[in-house]
């Protein structure tokens, strides 16, 4: 499982196809918080899924090495299947490591689930939709994590 989180002062999703860009906004977090766009690999489990959301509950990259944990702040967790693309042959990535929608999908749902059973606010994208997402980086601030 792969993350890349930025630290950001707001951040929104929206579904590109539902019609008007401001009515079909999906998730948004409006106060500093994380953005994390969430890959699933091939072999991830439930697990995995539980750790990475215990990491990014915890991880103290908001101002004066805060976390979500300890100050409440929220995350909008969408999911990215292409943080797993293979570019190290040719000019096109390669997909294979990345978890098939039926497998990933669920997982996707477990990471947030545990965070909103950790007492976080939670913000998501719509699985699988093509989506625009906006943010405001505060730093910019962004790290890559793997668990």
């Amino acid at each position: 499982m792969r993350a890349v989180v930025a630290r950001v002062t707001e951040a929104s999703v929206t579904d590109q196809d539902a019609g008007d860009a401001e009515d079909a906004t999906v998730g948004a977090i409006t106060e500093p918080g994380l953005l994390v766009l969430l890959g699933i690999h091939a072999d991830d489990t439930a697990e995995k899924a539980a750790t990475m959301a215990r990491k990014l509950h915890e991880l103290r990259i908001l101002r004066d090495e805060q976390s979500c944990a300890s100050t409440g702040a929220p995350l909008l967790v969408v999911s990215q299947f292409t943080l797993y693309g293979d570019t190290r042959k040719g000019r096109r990535p390669s997909w294979t490591a990345a978890a098939r929608p039926e497998a990933a999908e669920p997982l996707v749902r477990s990471v947030v689930a545990e965070l909103r059973a950790r007492g976080a606010t939670v913000s998501t994208g719509t699985f699988g939709a093509m989506m625009a997402v906006r943010s405001v980086n505060d730093g910019p601030f962004t790290v890559l994590v793997e668990v």
